[in-house]
């Protein structure tokens, strides 16, 4: 008997007792489906984790900030701006990091053996912006202008760096009196700044664009230029007689080579008491508790499989069992041990390729229809999200898996089939 008519046969056999098939197969779809649900998921929000990789900055870059204890930082409104009140003066907000550092910090940081560059981020310590109309809005936060910051755009395009120009959130669009966000698309703003002598100034700029808030939260405030960003903290260190010396919230500074340097870069750092974190510093643990999570459901997935197991143990057992008689025969008219232990054991594959088949099949749309459904409905205020993704390979293993445990549990009865005597078995009644 060739390959193909011992699978042939074995589809047939296998489809025999349909009822006890369903079943079976039924109990390996669910391991199947909790499987691909699972690491779909653990693919999709591994895959958002990326995405905001991507948008806090480059691969090559280390941020340093002082080694004190960290402030917290206030987030961005996704509900827009609120009304700035002059009585209550400027909001009292603090950004991510520690002690300030100043161009002396910088100095040392560009002085360490293999940094290519440093850039210090200010502190932008801004009251307000105004509107045409006379309207005034707190600003909490202002997002940094180093370039590779790339924003998602609503309207317009990025700032200028070199011109006096800022984008603000689609969520600011209403506040500062447009309909749209491509109706303040060049509108010019007034920025309140409090300078060192505690006297109100003012900076005016241009809006650029809209940007929609993004995973990396830059795009949900507003983001000034590079320039625009250097005026407001020459205006905020302004007022006094004494000039005073520019301060930065943290510096970023370009690493060559990186994956080789950074332990003996951010040792470097720490002698100076300063603290360098790269993008993976901030946001491994979340991709670790992501996939901890992934394999521990998979875990309870693959239980579910092995429990599923027994019943292929079983249905192909009761098989062998009601097809006594005709193995007898089989090997009568000369068919191997090996062939009859092939077959069985192909009846066993079969069932677990259904299984998986229709479980994967069955996860694979549940993911993509749930997460289209939660990513436009009650989640679409997180830009970017991704609850599910369709990793190949995942799938893949996912069915070799399966077919696998099936194929295992299948060596008993077929094994027992391979055994039996042929004169033994024509007798049996």
């Amino acid at each position: 008997m060739k390959s193909f008519d011992v699978t042939k046969t074995a589809l047939s056999n296998t489809l025999r007792s349909k009822l006890r098939t369903f079943l079976t197969v039924i109990a390996i779809v669910i391991g199947a489906f909790a499987l691909t649900l699972t690491f779909g998921m653990g693919a999709g929000i591994n895959k958002y984790v990326d995405r905001v990789v991507e948008g806090f900055g480059q691969e090559d870059e280390i941020y340093v900030v002082g080694s004190a204890e960290a402030a917290q930082e206030q987030g961005a409104d996704d509900e827009g701006p609120s009304e700035y009140d002059a009585e209550e003066g400027p909001a009292q907000t603090t950004m991510m990091g520690s002690d300030a550092l100043d161009d002396d910090d910088l100095e040392t940081i560009g002085d360490i053996d293999g940094v290519d560059s440093v850039i210090g981020l200010p502190m932008l310590d801004v009251d307000y912006i105004e509107s045409g109309d006379g309207d005034q809005w707190t600003v909490n936060r202002m997002g940094d202008s180093i370039d590779g910051r790339a924003l998602e755009m609503v309207a317009g395009e990025e700032p200028d760096s070199s011109e006096m120009e800022l984008t603000v959130p689609d969520s600011w669009v209403s506040a500062l009196g447009g309909d749209s966000p491509s109706d303040i698309v060049g509108d010019t703003v007034e920025i309140g700044v409090t300078d060192m002598a505690q006297q109100p100034q003012t900076v005016e700029a241009v809006i650029s664009g809209v940007s929609e808030p993004s995973v990396s939260q830059t795009g949900g405030v507003p983001t000034p230029s590079q320039a625009l960003s250097e005026e407001i903290n020459e205006v905020a260190l302004g007022g006094l007689d004494e000039p005073q010396p520019e301060v930065y919230m943290m510096a970023v500074a370009e690493v060559s080579n990186l994956a080789e340097e950074e332990d003996r870069v951010k040792e470097a750092l720490s002698d100076e008491d300063l603290m360098g974190l790269t993008v993976e510093d901030q946001l491994g643990m979340i991709q670790g508790i992501i996939n901890t999570v992934t394999w521990v459901l998979g875990g309870f997935a693959v239980i579910a499989l092995v429990a599923a197991s027994f019943g292929i143990v079983n249905t192909l057992l009761m098989s062998v069992q009601e097809r006594t008689r005709e193995i007898g025969l089989m090997k009568a008219l000369g068919m191997s041990r090996g062939k009859v232990f092939g077959l069985f054991s192909m009846e066993a594959i079969i069932i677990g390729l259904m299984g998986s088949i229709i479980g994967v099949g069955a996860g694979v749309a549940t993911g993509v229809i749930g997460n289209a459904v939660l990513v436009s409905g009650p989640l679409d205020n997180v830009v970017g999200l991704v609850l599910f993704a369709v990793d190949p390979i995942s799938i893949a293993v996912i069915t070799l898996l399966v077919v696998g445990i099936a194929f295992l549990a299948g060596t008993l009865p077929a094994a027992r089939a391979a055994k039996k005597d042929p004169i033994e078995a024509l007798r049996y009644e």
